[in-house]
């Protein structure tokens, strides 16, 4: 393959056909129903770290790596146990014991597993035969057990998108996670609060095959799928309730899983970025190659030659030796406040040489979009950051954050350093300080090779992307994080039980509108039905009711019970309650009441109909009392008229006034 063109400083302009662009989406869709494993309620409860009930239970957990089945310990999970970190978890109401990892799970919940048949049948995929959940190793404490369980439902399906067929590798059914409340910072590591709430609820993920050929048809490719779960009418709705992670990989880079792309408005920049991140490494590596006189990588990453990278991680180990130097002393009088509030806590600075790496950790500079351009030192700070620390400081970024350039020379000095070497430092607990910088230096000699394959997550502030850039979170899970779950029965799938998913599939929005169409309702009412999925919760209480009036109703209350809404309709239709009254009883009854009830308070507070002959005297009344004005104006006197009559026929229908008003001036003015 050609050596790989483009400007990273212009994400837009990169191509990904000529780059080897592949790219694959997983979906994490949560369900409508109750827990997976637990029969517990499916219910979110909108606390925060501040606002949790003092009267919720707390139990505190550290959690440690297991081998999986083949005897191994998984990369991630390896890395996880080394951070130190322990874990609170807050128990809502609808956690129990098995959520507490302090009794085995139930099976899988029936409706689940009639959910997910579903979408993998629209989806076009072949079901398992039989269901057998599986464990997958989780160590950052987002799982009590410290796994999460899995079951494949089906594979080898297919996604019809505008930019041509995208297969659909498998279909899952999994639990979700615990929502992390708060992060607290400790000298002896990280304690992690989650509330137990999510834990368990029923999530349906679906893996693409890497056939999206762009990043525009990666967010179609999100949308479809969309389209399909949402088509059940069984998925939840809301911010977090679906979440889009992506695979991406350049041929000169490799595979990374990006995580935390919730708004498919960004997933085009998201990627885009990544393939400049991956192209700018990808260059990195090899002048970091001719620096060190090793030979430069291929193009494409099938040509890599393993013997030949086996010789370069020898030399660029040799050449970036593990030695951690404390440099606390060569920084104690420097006026960084930084520094100063560090040391006075007895945390330590601790340097690395990176010898003749003077320059390539790079600036932070911005894109023709206002994203960081992708450089070493920013990969080296994000590694540092999974020990728990804030960051690091580099050699090409100072003097800054206080640190002077006199700083930079003691440091300099006291490492023995040419103008040729860079450094790297970290002020942290020691244990720490030293976790973060192999860290780093695990990043640095991988900077040798092709990019690492590992998960990243998108940059966020106040919940929304801060420029669509990433940073890492943990190595590219193996294999060795999957293995059976010996607690959940295997659940078979009997042909006639698949026949009946098949026969009854959800009709689509086009075939939904269509059924609406049938009934005296306007285009935007339809199109708003339908999105609110109201549709057949309207049909359901139809009856012989005026079709216009229900689908205002449940479109302009939708905090109230359908029940409630029809019997306000019905009391308006039969003459109890006025058209205004309607809206006023919603507000006076925000949690509904009976038909006495309501009929009783319009008698009583005037929002019964006004009979119609007094009504008809009181505007003649109210027109004849201004005539003149009325010959003036004409019909443009109805307005102005308006409030006179209704202040003195409460109750009365506006419509109906507004209608008696124009009959009664044409005829005087006749």
């Amino acid at each position: 393959m050609a050596e790989p063109v483009g400007d990273v400083s212009t994400p837009s302009t990169l191509d990904p056909e000529g780059l080897g662009f592949m790219c694959g989406i997983e979906v994490h869709q949560q369900l409508a129903t109750g827990k997976l494993h637990s029969r517990e309620a499916g219910e979110l409860y909108d606390v925060t770290a501040a606002t949790v009930p003092e009267v919720w239970p707390r139990i505190r957990r550290r959690l440690r790596a297991s081998r999986g089945e083949g005897g191994a310990v998984d990369v991630a999970a390896r890395f996880e146990a080394r951070r130190r970190r322990s874990f609170e978890y807050v128990q809502s109401p609808n956690a129990g014991l098995i959520e507490l990892d302090e009794r085995p799970p139930l099976p899988l919940d029936d409706e689940a597993v009639q959910v997910t048949l579903t979408v993998a049948a629209l989806l076009d995929a072949c079901p398992v035969d039989l269901m057998q959940t599986m464990r997958k190793t989780v160590v950052d404490g987002s799982n009590t057990s410290g796994f999460q369980r899995t079951t494949l439902v089906a594979r080898d399906g297919r996604l019809a998108t505008e930019n041509g067929d995208v297969g659909i590798d498998v279909v899952c059914l999994e639990e979700d996670s615990a929502r992390k409340l708060e992060t607290i910072e400790t000298d002896d590591g990280e304690v992690v609060v989650y509330n137990l709430d999510r834990l368990g609820l029923p999530l349906i993920e679906i893996a693409t095959a890497p056939d999206v050929k762009g990043p525009d048809h990666a967010k179609a490719t999100a949308l479809a799928l969309g389209a399909v779960l949402r088509r059940t009418r069984r998925v939840r709705r809301g911010l977090g309730s679906i979440r889009q992670d992506i695979n991406v990989s350049i041929a000169c880079g490799d595979r990374v899983e990006i995580k935390g792309c919730q708004d498919v408005e960004w997933i085009p920049r998201i990627v885009r970025l990544e393939m400049a991140r991956q192209l700018h490494l990808y260059r990195l590596a090899n002048t970091l190659r001719g620096r060190f006189g090793q030979p430069e990588l291929p193009s494409d990453r099938r040509d890599d030659d393993e013997a030949a990278e086996v010789d370069v991680a020898v030399a660029a180990s040799a050449h970036v030796p593990i030695d951690f130097i404390d440099v606390s002393d060569a920084l104690a009088t420097s006026p960084s406040a930084m520094l100063s509030k560090g040391l006075a806590a007895g945390h330590v600075v601790l340097a690395l040489v990176l010898p003749r790496m003077a320059g390539l950790l790079g600036q932070k500079s911005l894109d023709e979009d206002g994203a960081q351009l992708p450089r070493l030192g920013r990969e080296l700070a994000g590694a540092a950051k999974l020990a728990g620390v804030k960051g690091v400081f580099h050699s090409d970024e100072l003097p800054a954050y206080g640190i002077e350039d006199r700083d930079v020379a003691q440091v300099r000095s006291r490492l023995s350093m040419s103008e040729e070497d860079a450094f790297v430092l970290c002020l942290a607990p020691t244990w720490q300080a030293r976790l973060a910088l192999e860290a780093v230096r695990g990043r640095t000699l991988a900077a040798f090779h092709r990019l690492p394959r590992e998960v990243r997550n998108v940059v966020v502030a106040k919940g929304a992307p801060v420029d669509g850039t990433t940073t890492p979170m943990r190595p590219l899970p193996g294999g060795a994080r999957m293995y059976p779950e010996t607690d959940v029965p295997a659940r078979l799938l009997s042909n006639e039980e698949w026949a009946a998913v098949v026969a009854h599939l959800p009709p689509t929005q086009e075939e939904r509108k269509h059924r609406l169409e049938q009934h005296e309702l306007s285009e935007d009412q339809i199109d708003q039905v339908v999105a609110r999925e109201l549709d057949d919760v309207l049909l359901a209480h139809l009856g012989n009711r005026p079709a216009k009036a229900l689908a205002s109703l449940l479109l302009e209350h939708p905090e109230h019970a359908p029940e409630f809404l029809v019997m306000l309709l019905d009391l308006r239709e039969t003459g109890r309650l006025s058209r205004d009254g309607v809206k006023a009883a919603a507000q006076a009854y925000p949690h509904g009441a009976d038909e006495a009830t309501v009929a009783g308070w319009a008698e009583a507070e005037g929002h019964v109909p006004a009979d119609l002959g007094d009504l008809q005297s009181i505007v003649a009344s109210v027109v004849a009392s201004r005539l003149d004005f009325v010959n003036e104006r004409g019909l443009g006197a109805v307005g102005p008229l308006m409030g006179l009559v209704m202040a003195e026929a409460k109750g009365a229908d506006g419509k109906e006034v507004s209608g008696l008003l124009k009959d009664e001036i044409q005829r005087v003015l006749a």
